[in-house]
C-alpha cells in the first residue's frame, strides 16, 4: 500500500511540474516566451523561422498543434489578419494574447502618395519588435500573461522578464555605439518596405521607404523617380534590400544613381539565421555600419 501511495505521489508531482504549453505566431515572440518562461514553459512555434508573417494563415495541422496550449501569443497590431477567425476555431480553452497591443504604436512611414491617399495596411506600423524598449515592454506583457494562467510560477516569470530586459538594454547600448560610426547626415535608411519605423525612431535614422508594409506592394515609376531624386538631393550612400523580398526595385534605383546596395536587412524577424531580437538587431546594425559608416 505504501509503495502504491508513493508511486501516486510521484506521478502527481511530475504532473504538477509539467511545463505550461504556449503556442506562438511569430519567431521573435517564441524566443521571448522562452526567455521569460524558462523551464516552466513549452513553446510550440506555429509560424516558424523562414515563414512569411504577411501571408501566413494557420492550417488545420496548426490548429491541432495548438491543442492543449493555455496561451496563444500573437505579435498583434493588425499583423495577423486571421485572428478573429482563429478565435472562433480555438474555443474557450486557450487565451489569445496580442503581445504588441500594449506597446505604443507609431504611424507607418510611407514617403509617397498611393493615389487614393490611403495606407493599404492600416494606419500603424506593426513591426514593433525592432526596438529594444518595445522588447522590454513585451517581456513585461509576457510575464503578466504567463503569471495569470500559472500563478504558482509568477516569481520565476517576473525574474525571467527582468533578465530579458537587462539583455535588451545591453543590446541597445551596443547598437548605439556601433551606429555612432555613422555620421548623422548619413543616417537615412532607404528600403523598399516600411518595416523599420521603430528602429529608426530608437536609433536616430530617417526612414525612406518606397513601398508599403507588406512584401507584395508594387512601386510605380513615379515612386521610383521620387526616391531617386531624394537620393541625389541628400547624397544618400546606400539602399538596403530585405531578406525574403524581391530586390528588383532597389536594384533599379542603384543602377540609376550609382549608389551601393547594402547587405539585406532582416525586416520581419523570421530569417532562418536571425529570428531572435538579438540576432536580428546585430545583423541589421552591422549591415548599416558596413554600408554607411565613415571610412578611416
Amino acid at each position: 500500500m505504501k509503495t502504491l501511495l508513493a508511486a501516486f505521489a510521484l506521478s502527481f508531482s511530475i504532473a504538477q511540474a509539467a511545463p505550461l504549453k504556449v503556442a506562438t505566431l511569430h519567431p521573435i515572440v517564441a524566443d521571448l516566451a522562452r526567455q521569460v518562461g524558462g523551464a516552466n514553459v513549452e513553446v510550440i512555434e506555429i509560424l516558424k523561422p523562414g515563414g512569411d508573417i504577411h501571408h501566413f494563415e494557420p492550417a488545420p495541422k496548426d490548429i491541432a498543434a495548438m491543442r492543449g496550449a493555455r496561451l496563444l501569443l500573437a505579435s498583434g497590431k493588425g499583423l495577423e489578419t486571421y485572428l478573429d477567425k482563429l478565435r472562433d476555431s480555438l474555443g474557450a480553452g486557450i487565451k489569445l494574447v496580442e503581445v504588441g497591443e500594449k506597446i505604443p504604436s507609431i504611424p507607418y512611414v510611407c514617403n509617397h502618395d498611393h493615389g487614393d491617399g490611403k495606407h493599404h495596411h492600416g494606419e500603424f506600423d506593426p513591426h514593433w519588435w525592432h526596438s529594444a524598449e518595445n522588447m522590454k515592454r513585451a517581456a513585461r506583457v509576457m510575464s503578466d500573461e504567463l503569471s495569470t494562467v500559472d500563478p504558482a510560477n509568477a516569481a520565476a516569470y517576473e525574474s525571467g522578464a527582468k533578465a530579458a530586459s537587462k539583455r535588451f538594454s545591453e543590446l541597445k547600448v551596443w547598437a548605439q555605439k556601433e551606429i555612432a560610426k555613422i555620421s548623422r547626415a548619413d543616417r537615412k535608411l532607404v528600403t523598399a518596405h516600411s518595416a523599420f519605423g521603430y528602429f529608426c525612431k530608437e536609433f536616430g535614422f530617417e526612414p525612406i521607404s518606397l513601398l508599403g508594409v507588406g512584401r507584395s506592394d508594387d512601386a510605380d515609376s513615379k515612386h521610383v523617380a521620387e526616391t531617386i531624386a531624394e537620393i541625389r538631393e541628400h547624397g544618400i550612400k546606400a539602399v538596403f534590400p530585405e531578406d525574403q523580398a524581391n530586390p528588383k526595385v532597389l536594384a533599379e534605383i542603384a543602377r540609376s544613381t550609382g549608389i551601393k546596395i547594402g547587405d539585406p536587412l532582416i525586416a520581419d524577424g523570421t530569417a532562418k539565421n536571425a529570428h531572435t531580437f538579438e540576432t536580428m538587431l546585430a545583423h541589421n546594425v552591422r549591415a548599416l555600419v558596413a554600408a554607411l559608416g565613415e571610412t578611416k
